[in-house]
């Protein structure tokens, strides 16, 4: 019987074939008490379990391919830091020692209590980290079964007989070894996904995950057709059952009949020939139908990432996230906080990546819930980190720290066109603070002798008393970039990865379309600079009212320009215009967004 489960679409793309299921190894972990006399063997199991997966993710490390996606290098980073942390360790010594538990045990119970941690932190990118704790201690316990990867080919094994699917489905597709399998599971690691590529699964599905989890990151940058969070999938889903894995929808449909097999069947060899589509729209500029020049540009997360913007035809970088410079410092052996040169030296490289091209650095947004290492846990001082000691404040509260960054970009700003951007401004008085410290470290370098380059200042708008009071930066900035993702929730008051709430997250709603749309009629009004960065940006369903708005200037992951670019080329943003003046006076923006 044909049936859909539901999870987030994170991956474009269709996969279609025979289920393989991997279970959650914390599923079935036994529970017992162990003497007193053999504490320290079930400590000794963990500890080699442990020490054999450091040194099967520094062998990976090791062996990474030249093509593999630079998120993987850093992810297995996070999962070497996360398997040497002695939170994790000693909280398993004291269950094995104290209460007597099995070493399986003992890290099963150690691992609840770290999650319920990620569980009360405010920020979505953080708190899905908790994910990769679960990853590091699934692949411990898969070591102490003697239990290999579940992308190992000798995990896929084939049914012989025929099943009750293939009467339906032989007509369509041969039940032989060619047929490609899908993996269905509780959750997937780096370390294993570096393996997809060269296994036989097209696709995969896991119960767990969101949005930003390093599973669903490493999918994208990968091209690979995915859903995460589909809860309960790994125990609905049959082995070697026919699962289609729709990545645009974010649905599994198990035991589909011919006709939707068909269908998908078709689905997928359009979506093949779009990509090919879009891949010749790399070179083409964008242009409206009726002339306007639209610049489309790259969100970047460490110098690395520019090959992947130059290579998807981003004129420019339009947001450089600088904290990933800050954070996972411990587990590769760095100090604290990096220093003036290994910053410099890192926004060097973005800048010549670029090749002539724009490279806007945002300042470290960074600070209450995510803690640079060595910090303390600021949540055990700030009610509600969100609303804390966090990006700008966090930098003004620390002005040293705050120099050697500006003193670097400044530096780096000789090499190529630089813009330097200020988060989460609300204040007048931060503005000043800002302003100051700009100036002081541009003369701490000519003090020294050092040589810098000029750059354009500008501010985020993501605070709605940003939005509401734009002719005070537009008095100090020479433009502004608007992060829709803070806007929306501080507009809102959502948090958008609280279940019980993120059904109220709307990025239509008229409150946020009328500060979005103000924004950029201030800003051309002024003949300002103004650009989107949040995740609005790279959505195409809402390319044409943004354009309808008056935005000339989107900031996206590289994978998503040439889908808005299509987008664009599409559009004329003459008639736009009308229709988003519409939009914006309806009380039902999505309605007519969906029309």
């Amino acid at each position: 019987m044909t049936f859909s489960v539901h999870g987030l679409a994170v991956s474009r793309g269709i996969a279609i074939g025979r289920a393989v299921l991997v279970a959650s190894s914390r599923a079935d972990v036994a529970h017992y008490f162990v003497d007193a006399a053999k504490t320290e063997e079930e400590i000794t199991r963990v500890r080699v379990a442990r020490n054999a997966v450091i040194e099967e993710i520094t062998r990976v490390q090791k062996d990474l391919p030249k093509d593999a996606p630079h998120e993987l290098a850093a992810l297995l980073d996070v999962h070497l830091m996360l398997l040497q942390d002695e939170l994790l360790i000693s909280g398993v010594k004291h269950w094995i020692t104290e209460r007597h538990y099995n070493a399986e045990w003992a890290l099963t119970t150690q691992y609840e209590i770290i999650a319920r941690q990620f569980d009360d932190m405010e920020d979505e990118y953080l708190r899905e980290r908790k994910a990769d704790l679960e990853q590091v201690v699934e692949r411990i316990l898969r070591r102490m079964k003697g239990v290999p990867s579940p992308l190992q080919p000798q995990q896929v094994v084939r049914q012989a007989g025929a099943s009750r699917k293939e009467s339906q489905q032989g007509l369509l597709l041969d039940d032989t070894v060619d047929v490609p399998l899908v993996l269905v599971a509780h959750d997937i690691s780096p370390a294993d996904m570096l393996q997809f590529k060269q296994s036989l699964f097209a696709g995969f599905a896991t119960d767990v995950g969101g949005k930003t989890s390093h599973t669903a990151i490493v999918a994208r940058s990968m091209d690979i057709p995915a859903v995460v969070g589909a809860r309960s999938a790994s125990q609905l889903i049959e082995q070697d059952d026919w699962v289609i894995i729709d990545g645009d929808a974010g649905v599994l449909i198990v035991d589909p009949s011919p006709i939707i097999l068909a269908e998908y069947g078709f689905k997928q060899r359009q979506g093949e020939l779009e990509r090919e589509r879009l891949n010749r729209l790399r070179h083409t500029p964008a242009l409206t139908i009726d002339g306007q020049r639209v610049e489309l540009l790259a969100n970047i997360e460490m110098p690395e990432d520019t090959l992947g913007a130059v290579a998807a035809g981003a004129v420019g970088v339009g947001l450089f996230r600088s904290e990933f410079l800050f954070m996972g410092r411990e587990s590769k052996g760095l100090g604290k906080l990096p220093d003036e040169e290994e910053q410099y030296l890192a926004y060097r490289k973005a800048i010549e990546g670029m090749q002539g091209l724009p490279v806007t650095i945002r300042t470290v947004d960074i600070g209450s819930d995510k803690p640079l290492d060595g910090r303390g846990k600021a949540q055990d001082t700030h009610l509600n980190p969100a609303l804390g000691l966090r990006a700008i404040r966090w930098s003004l509260a620390d002005p040293p720290m705050f120099l050697t960054q500006l003193r670097a970009i400044l530096r780096a700003a000789a090499h190529g066109q630089v813009n330097l951007l200020v988060p989460m401004l609300a204040h007048a008085s931060e503005i000043r603070q800002t302003l100051v410290l700009i100036d002081h470290a541009r003369a701490q370098l000519d003090n020294k002798g050092i040589a810098y380059g000029q750059v354009r200042l500008g501010a985020m708008i993501e605070i709605p008393a940003a939005a509401l009071t734009l002719k005070l930066f537009l008095k100090y900035f020479d433009f502004l970039s608007i992060g829709t993702n803070d806007l929306i929730q501080y507009t809102l008051a959502i948090d958008r990865a609280d279940e019980t709430v993120s059904h109220l997250y709307d990025p239509c709603h008229p409150a946020v379309l009328r500060l979005i749309a103000e924004t950029i009629a201030e800003c051309n009004a002024q003949g300002k600079g103004v650009s989107v960065c949040g995740e609005m940006a790279g959505d195409v369903s809402m390319t044409r009212l943004l354009l309808g708005m008056g935005l000339r200037s989107f900031s996206m992951h590289p994978s998503q320009i040439l889908a808005v670019k299509q987008q664009v080329l599409r559009a004329d943003a003459g008639k736009l215009a009308i229709w988003a003046a519409q939009v914006l006076a309806s009380e039902d923006p999505a309605a007519l967004l969906q029309q």
